[in-house]
């Protein structure tokens, strides 16, 4: 089962007593989006990090880092949100998942 699948029976089984991290699987900021409003506070994204340390230095990992901002922002415009406070579960259809 996927990391964002699995997202939301934790979410609701933690409750508000502790915040939910999230990490495995995580490559663009559409991931990040949607894990955002399946109820994740923080998002680990790791391995597209290691893939611009390896390619280009700190140099990769500062445009890994711009590339994932600019996806995050476009679906956040596309959907409407201006802060990451503003991103909720209604913008994530999840039919046959559990909440």
């Amino acid at each position: 089962r996927a990391t964002l699948e699995a997202l939301p029976e934790v979410v609701a089984e933690v409750g508000n007593r502790i915040p939910v991290f999230v990490d495995g699987g995580f490559r663009r900021g559409t991931d990040v989006f949607k894990a955002l409003a399946l109820g994740a506070k923080a998002v680990g994204i790791g391995r597209p990090m290691l893939w611009g340390l390896g390619a280009f230095g700190q140099p990769g990992v500062d445009r890994v880092l711009e590339i994932l901002q600019g996806e995050l922002k476009l679906a956040m415009g596309n959907c409407g949100t201006q802060t990451v406070a503003d991103i909720t579960r209604a913008y994530v259809a999840t039919p046959e998942w559990k909440s």
